[in-house]
């Protein structure tokens, strides 16, 4: 990958993570499930430093996960 098309990933990536982090901020569960979910995007965080592509592809994986309501320790 071109060294504009690793910029422009990394700028999409950090724009997803910004969101993604408010959502879990704005959402209304348990403060164990909140941080379990901070947590995981901590990692996908810690792996763009070293594979952007697969952090994105993870970062991606957990937004659909939101979406579709699936919130792992959540009480159904």
């Amino acid at each position: 990958m071109g060294h504009d098309g690793q910029l422009q990933l990394y700028t999409a990536v950090a724009v997803r993570l910004k969101e993604a982090h408010s959502r879990v901020r704005a959402l209304q569960v348990p403060e164990g499930v909140r941080m379990a979910l901070t947590r995981k995007l901590l990692v996908i965080t810690a792996a763009a430093k070293h594979d952007l592509a697969g952090a994105a592809r993870r970062l991606e994986r957990f937004m659909a996960d939101l979406d579709e309501g699936r919130i792992p320790g959540e009480e159904r």
